[in-house]
């Protein structure tokens, strides 16, 4: 009986261990399959974007497309204290000790240029920056002192050059002006100092709409604001000074508060020959109060104006890919539409002399939008509007795909009207200076220069640049200046001429 019951147990802890002994195995089994590698579908985590050209991709998850570039460059500039500028006022014109024999940047710029195709077309937002080092300078602060500026031991600057959204025809943002043509202001050059027509190369705030008629052919309207780079000085002369003269600044600055964009009009027409541009501008000047206070009133507003033509002949036979560039600007009461923003609006140039009297020479001149005199209602004067012209040009010769040379050119006038003279010829501060000759603020200046280039691999350029700048300023005879301070030049007697000056650009420029 024990012996039964022994075998019972026993088959019923087989039976069990048996049951056991599946189930563990059917475990096993699924858990063996789960770890079988299986092949996955590869995930295209970057997918190039062809519908924009080359450089762009999807960003992932998205229909965006994406590219990012940008450009690397170390310069440096003999002959002047700014780069790629001559020197035209400030301590690089006084052209003494304090002055620089050369002066260097680097300068590493970023591109994002993201595009969305949508029903009503391109969806665009472009954004550029760049991080600069720029060597400094120095200003003489008296009794033998001086002060050093520029970017700093580990330090810089950070502009920001674009960030503009386009959409259905639409340019909203930091963008290049519509009066400005495709070069900017680099007919065939890396000279930032040549007068002749519109500038901003790093773009101005801005709402425009394009309308695209086909055939290359397009027009557009724009509000811009004028206050960055397309306004210059409004003087009241009666508050000029002899010191201030001697640095081309006739009278007090008297800019009012913001009150209209200008307005601007361009019709382009871009072929595979070339390019056709005409663009006008409207300016607004509005000038603050005559004195100290709002009860002494002012004077009334006045809208001035800009023209431009302009025309690109590419691919002429002197060789493949050369180039042509032309354009030419008017302007009333709109002056930095012709002496761009890279120019400075005040003028004083030393130089040598052979009066025997005299301490040195000096070229004076200034440039403005408007200028207007008085102290209050009773005795101020209406605004009298500056006008400019002036052309520039550029061509580009390639001699092989290595090698290329840029010769350029500019010419720009500024005239002032009878009564504009009379106020800067008739104040306290020309009278202080004794000016023995002819009192005429008018004048006249020009810029030449020829730029070689080698590229010895794709995107990496050296380049050399050598331009000249010179003033042909319409006063004559001798002034007594004044002491200027900043740049340690003493009050002594100075004759009025002409002056000149040339400096030469090294650049190693990376693009990716």
């Amino acid at each position: 009986m024990k012996f039964s019951n022994t075998r019972f147990n026993l088959r019923r802890i087989t039976k069990a261990a048996a049951l056991t002994s599946a189930a563990i195995l059917i475990a096993l089994g699924g858990a063996r399959a789960a770890d079988i590698p299986v092949k996955a579908k590869a995930v295209e985590y970057v997918k190039v974007c062809s519908l924009y050209g080359a450089g762009f991709y999807y960003i992932p998850g998205t229909d965006t497309c994406v590219k990012l570039s940008g450009f690397m460059l170390a310069d440096s500039v003999l002959a002047s204290n700014g780069i790629f500028q001559n020197s035209l006022s400030g301590v690089g014109a006084a052209h003494n000790r304090l002055s620089n024999y050369y002066t260097t940047r680097s300068r590493f710029g970023l591109d994002i240029d993201t595009r969305t195709a949508t029903e009503y077309g391109m969806l665009r937002t472009f954004f550029e920056g760049a991080f600069t080092w720029n060597a400094g300078s120095t200003a003489a602060t008296g009794t033998g002192g001086t002060s050093y500026s520029g970017d700093g031991i580990g330090g810089g600057t950070l502009g920001v050059f674009f960030a503009f959204i386009q959409f259905a025809g639409f340019t909203m943002g930091k963008a290049i002006s519509q009066f400005s043509t495709p070069w900017t202001i680099y007919p065939a050059n890396n000279f930032s100092g040549l007068p002749g027509g519109g500038g901003d190369p790093t773009g101005v705030n801005q709402l425009s709409y394009t309308a695209d008629f086909g055939q290359g052919i397009t027009a557009t309207i724009s509000a811009q604001d004028p206050t960055a780079y397309f306004q210059t000085n409004i003087w009241n002369a009666s508050n000029a000074t002899a010191a201030g003269i001697v640095t081309g600044v006739y009278g007090s600055q008297s800019f009012g508060g913001s009150r209209a964009p200008d307005i601007i009009g361009m019709v382009r027409v871009d072929q595979t020959w070339g390019l056709f541009q005409a663009s006008v501008a409207a300016h607004e000047n509005h000038a603050a109060y005559y004195g100290a206070t709002e009860t002494s009133g002012h004077a009334g507003d006045k809208w001035g104006w800009a023209a431009q033509l302009a025309l690109s002949i590419k691919n002429i036979p002197t060789g493949a890919g050369d180039s042509i560039n032309l354009q030419g600007v008017y302007t009333n009461g709109a002056s930095t539409y012709n002496f761009q923003e890279n120019l400075p609006t005040a003028w004083a140039m030393y130089g040598g002399t052979g009066r025997a009297n005299a301490y040195q020479s000096i070229g004076f001149a200034g440039i403005s939008d408007a200028i207007y005199s008085g102290t209050s209602a009773a005795s101020g004067t209406n605004l009298e509007l500056t006008t400019t012209y002036g052309f520039r040009g550029g061509y580009t010769h390639n001699w092989n795909p290595y090698w290329s040379t840029g010769f350029y050119g500019a010419w720009a006038a500024v005239r002032y009207n009878n009564g504009a003279k009379a106020q800067i010829c008739g104040g306290a501060g020309m009278a202080a200076l004794r000016l023995t000759g002819v009192c005429n603020p008018d004048l006249n200046v020009a810029a030449v220069g020829t730029v070689t280039r080698w590229t010895p691999v794709k995107n990496l350029t050296f380049s050399v640049d050598i331009a000249a700048t010179f003033l042909d300023q319409k006063y004559s005879g001798t002034i007594a200046a004044p002491t200027v301070a900043t740049i340690a030049k003493p009050a002594a007697l100075y004759e009025l001429k002409d002056q000149s000056a040339v400096s030469m650009l090294l650049r190693a420029q990376r693009n990716w």
